[in-house]
C-alpha cells in the first residue's frame, strides 16, 4: 500500500471488476486505453494479480485517503516483449485536473526506482494523448522511441533511476 497526501494506492484485485468496467466504460477515458468487459477485466485483473506473485509489483486502484472513494488506477507493468516496466495511469474523468494523475505517478516512481530497485520506468503513451504527455513531462519523462503497444501506436517515453 502507497500513500500521499491525498491518496491511497492499494493492490488491484479481482474484487475490482466492477469498478474497472465502470472506470473504462467512459468514452473520454477509454479513448486510448480500450473499454473492459466483466470477462476481459476479470482476465486483466488475474493478470496483474500474477504480477504482484511474480515480480512484487503491478497495478493499483487509487483511492482518496479521506472518503476511499476509487478514483482511478496506476502502478507498474511489466512488458515481456519489450524487456520493460511501465508506469500508467487512469483516472475518472471527473477527477481530471486536479493533479491525482500527477500525484500517483510520482509515489509510484519513488517506490519502483526505491524499495523496488529499478533503473528504468517507462510510459508508453498513445498518440495525440496529450494529457498523459503533459503528466510525464511533469514527471521528468523524455520521448525514447515510437512504438505499438496492443495495435495501437504510441511514443515511449523513459525516466531512469536518479542517481545519488
Amino acid at each position: 500500500m502507497i500513500t500521499t497526501e491525498r491518496l491511497r494506492l492499494r493492490p488491484a484485485t479481482m474484487e475490482d471488476v466492477d469498478f474497472w468496467v465502470d472506470l473504462h466504460a467512459d468514452p473520454e477515458v477509454n479513448r486510448f486505453v480500450g473499454a473492459y468487459t466483466a470477462e476481459r477485466a476479470e482476465d486483466r485483473l488475474r493478470r496483474i494479480s500474477d504480477s504482484w506473485a511474480a515480480r512484487s509489483y503491478g497495478l493499483c486502484i487509487v483511492e482518496l485517503l479521506d472518503t476511499g472513494e476509487a478514483i482511478g488506477r496506476s502502478g507498474l507493468n511489466w512488458w515481456e516483449e519489450f524487456g520493460e516496466t511501465e508506469i500508467g495511469w487512469t483516472f475518472r474523468r471527473e477527477h481530471w485536473g486536479n493533479g491525482y494523475a500527477t500525484e500517483a505517478a510520482q509515489a509510484v516512481l519513488e517506490w519502483g526506482f526505491g524499495k523496488l530497485d529499478l533503473d528504468q520506468i517507462t510510459a508508453m503513451i498513445a498518440l495525440g494523448n496529450q494529457a498523459s504527455i503533459a503528466v510525464a513531462e511533469r514527471l521528468g519523462f523524455t520521448p525514447r522511441r515510437k512504438d505499438t503497444v496492443l495495435g495501437m501506436p504510441c511514443t515511449v517515453y523513459a525516466l531512469d533511476r536518479p542517481r545519488a
